[in-house]
């Protein structure tokens, strides 16, 4: 467990592993404060949602514990944010352990992009033994949209349980296959689950980083995926110079990205991916054929996507991300191609590959005829952070499709650069009817750092459920 700063072994375990403990070492009297405060607000007021951080302020000293935050930066670069949905789990003593699912995106449906943009954290604020119903995780399975079996007493895979002393906090990636098990001891179980998201792109590593090659993990059975976001994640995401695969070779990889296996697939994604130019052809072809065959099927509900996944998750897509700045100029033409499930995969890729010279089609994108192409771009403009199109995300705003403005808001709290207009509407989304769409619009504002901006967040906090100490005991 790790208690003071995060190094290349953490980074490459977590890649592998999709998990890393993290001691929170307050003295013991500060946990048992934060579980009695629990206990309370769960008693007389059942569970606050949302609203448990408002509710118990002290729960934000955990991440900012400066291990905690290590851990986090190294994972999420130096300006990451805290997302607005955070819940208080409470596992009873006789209670049944879940089936395997992944969490969703709070109800929007990003695609699950293998470079870690998002975590979760599970902070314990008591100590938890494995009979007290811990979080379960299939480490290394956090890439794979299919395990055995769902219901966990069938499936095959290997099962972790996160245990350990009040304090701990497991950081884990955001797709990873969890549960809540079984809890047969007589102890309660409370665990309060945040989410956390990059704010920017990687430029240089922000972790204690002597060596900068990738050092392959034992037993890892996708090096050159985790190859990949290693160097994606220290900002060394360079063109692929390929691996000297012939037409033919190239051509059966390209066929096994629809193979029944799905380790096959993730492996000849990989391959393609660092064959470089090369394998570009056969990829567009693939890409093409994937995402009308999978367009709907995609979009279906199931454990690893709840509320549904977004057409543009492609294993060809993964592979053109794998091959970097050469794919480029090929995507950016297929951002005309008349299927809008091509045009909606080929935005996501080109956020993925920071494709400045892009841009200008991206924000023709935002008023694509097609929901998903509009959704996806907005994201991907976030992920580029140009200013040029602030304009446009401006406009996306007042989007009839809450997930567009989300994305959109939050695409401009990562560009930081606004408009008297954009202020303005920006202030009217504070009230939007989602509360999501409220906080990145106020995020937004914040980032911006504009003194009109500011005066609006005034404005908005004199009227906000502020005041912890409120309650229907205490009213004033």
């Amino acid at each position: 467990m790790h208690t003071a700063h995060f190094d290349d072994n953490d980074v490459r375990n977590f890649i592998v592993n999709g998990y890393t403990l993290v001691d929170a070492d307050y003295p013991p009297e500060f946990h048992r404060s934060i579980y009695d405060q629990i206990e309370t607000v769960l008693d007389k007021e059942g569970n606050p949602g949302n609203n448990i951080l408002p509710r118990i302020p002290a729960l934000n000293q955990i991440f900012e514990h400066p291990a905690v935050a290590a851990a986090l930066t190294a994972l999420l670069g130096p300006n990451y944010t805290m997302h607005p949905h955070r819940y208080c789990h409470l596992n009873p003593p006789g209670r049944d352990g879940q089936t395997w699912h992944k969490d969703d995106y709070i109800y929007d449906q990003n695609v699950r992009h293998h470079r870690h943009r998002w975590v979760m954290a599970f902070y314990y604020p008591q100590d938890v033994t494995e009979d007290m119903g811990p979080t379960g995780i299939l480490p290394g399975r956090q890439y794979y949209d299919t395990i055995s079996n769902n219901d966990a007493t069938q499936s095959s895979e290997t099962e972790l349980r996160l245990c350990g002393p009040a304090g701990t906090v497991a950081i884990v990636h955001f797709d990873s296959w969890h549960r809540a098990t079984a809890n047969t001891s007589s102890n309660k179980r409370y665990m309060l689950k945040f989410q956390f998201t990059r704010m920017q792109e990687p430029q240089t590593p922000t972790w204690h980083n002597p060596k900068t090659d990738w050092q392959p993990v034992e037993h890892d059975p996708h090096n050159a995926l985790s190859q990949h976001v290693w160097h994606w994640l220290g900002g060394r995401n360079g063109t692929r110079n390929g691996n000297g695969e012939d037409k033919s070779t190239l051509a059966k990889l390209a066929q096994q990205l629809r193979h029944q296996d799905e380790n096959k697939r993730l492996n000849a994604a990989y391959a393609l991916g660092t064959a470089g130019a090369e394998a570009i052809p056969h990829l567009l072809d693939a890409l093409r054929s994937e995402a009308a065959d999978l367009a709907q099927s995609n979009q279906t509900s199931d454990p690893a996507n709840p509320q549904g996944g977004n057409p543009a998750e492609l294993y060809a897509a993964h592979a053109l991300a794998a091959v970097g700045a050469p794919a480029i100029s090929a995507l950016t033409k297929e951002l005309q191609h008349t299927d809008p499930s091509v045009r909606a995969a080929a935005v996501d890729i080109l956020g993925n590959l920071d494709a400045r010279e892009a841009v200008p089609m991206l924000r023709q994108c935002l008023t694509d005829e097609d929901f998903w192409v509009r959704r996806n771009a907005a994201e991907a403009l976030g992920y580029i952070a140009d200013a040029k199109a602030t304009p446009e995300l401006g406009a996306t705003l007042v989007d009839a499709d809450w997930r567009i403005r989300l994305n959109s808001a939050l695409a401009l709290a990562k560009i930081g650069t606004l408009n008297a207009d954009i202020v303005a509407t920006l202030g009217q989304l504070i009230d939007d009817e989602n509360r999501y769409v409220r906080y990145y619009a106020a995020l937004a504002l914040k980032c911006s750092g504009m003194s009109s901006a500011q005066e609006v967040l005034w404005e908005h906090l004199l009227t906000s459920r502020w005041c912890p100490l409120t309650t229907n005991e205490s009213t004033f």
